[in-house]
């Protein structure tokens, strides 16, 4: 098979042939038809994931396809269907997953991270019965890639750990493909939405997805003032989309009292234990997540609303490419790259 890899952390990356993959006694076989192109990927060719241990390594977690060898403990799936799965693979044996939890599973499984990804013609994945997702006909692969790690983590963020209600205030710091999602779901459940960002050209694609303000951080010398005054107190629920130490402390720090901060972006490299207000979320009484994915099982419900038009996705493919295009396309990533999800959808 042709696979996009790196066989040293910040090095090139090439198109490289590859034995194909077997599926072992629990998983499967999927011919990847699209898979989103993400910055995690990024962090991990840049070496800021410590799961990645084994060189060469072949990147990508973002994938919709096609079921085409299955291991012989697999009993829910088949050759021919259509699939996709969550960024993280619980084992569905241990006491978290038992409750449901396999976004946390200690255990877990991780294309492109803890395993070879799926920027190629075919990735093998374990706990298949437990992990894989349905994909409905009316979907098609890169919509479905498009969900990815960005758009279902966006929906627990928002959904499940922001708790977010029809009237309130949600700040999205950073508009990315994180943030845009963030920003769609928090629409359609009813959120007056503030979107904060460094670009002026995200801003507009959040405005166009219902973002009521904006605020242009690398022109606002107090990000957290700016969203205070706008919203004559601070905001209900704010999430940190990008991942950084400032979008961070901003998130917190823009909430108004008993306001609830996500965080979503991974926080890698030079950020990874940033300094927090933690006197502010004391003294407010503020509450402080985290949000790692969503659960296989948790994906119906966000399906239906696609299906049933709640919200669109695919709105946010900006961009699709070939296999052959990938290496440019993360390394372009180093500065961010370009506004929305890129897709990579043909092996040409």
């Amino acid at each position: 098979m042709r696979a996009v890899a790196f066989n040293s952390f910040g090095g090139p990356l090439a198109v490289a042939t590859f034995p194909d993959p077997t599926p072992a006694n629990d998983g499967v076989v999927i011919a990847v038809r699209a898979n989103g192109i993400c910055r995690s990927d990024w962090h991990g060719w840049q070496g800021h994931d410590p799961d990645i241990k084994d060189l060469p390594h072949i990147p990508g977690h973002e994938l919709a396809g096609d079921v085409v060898a299955v291991g012989k403990d697999v009993q829910r799936w088949a050759v021919g269907d259509r699939v996709t799965v969550p960024f993280v693979l619980g084992c569905g044996r241990c006491p978290d997953c038992s409750k449901g939890n396999h976004q946390v599973c200690p255990h877990q499984y991780q294309p492109g991270f803890t395993g070879w990804g799926s920027f190629a013609e075919y990735v093998a994945l374990p706990y298949a019965d437990v992990n894989l997702v349905k994909i409905p006909d009316e979907l098609d692969y890169a919509s479905v890639a498009s969900l990815g790690c960005r758009f279902a983590t966006s929906f627990r963020a928002v959904v499940t750990q922001g708790r977010v209600r029809p009237g309130e205030w949600v700040a999205v710091h950073g508009c990315g493909g994180v943030g845009l999602s963030a920003i769609m779901i928090a629409v359609a459940m009813g959120a007056q939405v503030i979107a904060v960002d460094i670009k002026s050209e995200a801003l507009e694609l959040a405005t166009s997805l219902g973002a009521i303000h904006t605020v242009n951080a690398q022109e606002t010398p107090d990000v957290a003032r700016a969203i205070h005054d706008l919203t004559q107190g601070g905001a209900h629920v704010s999430l940190d989309a990008l991942g950084g130490t400032t979008t961070a402390r901003n998130s917190i720090l823009c909430l108004r009292r008993r306001g609830r901060h996500v965080q979503v972006g991974l926080l890698l490299g030079d950020d990874l234990d940033p300094r927090m207000p933690m006197g502010r979320v004391i003294s407010w009484e503020l509450e402080v997540y985290g949000s790692h994915g969503l659960q296989a099982h948790a994906y119906p419900e966000m399906l239906r609303m696609i299906e049933h038009g709640v919200f669109d996705p695919s709105a946010l493919v900006t961009r699709r490419v070939a296999l052959d295009e990938v290496p440019a396309v993360l390394a372009s990533l180093t500065t961010f790259g370009a506004t929305g999800i890129q897709v990579m959808d043909r092996f040409d």
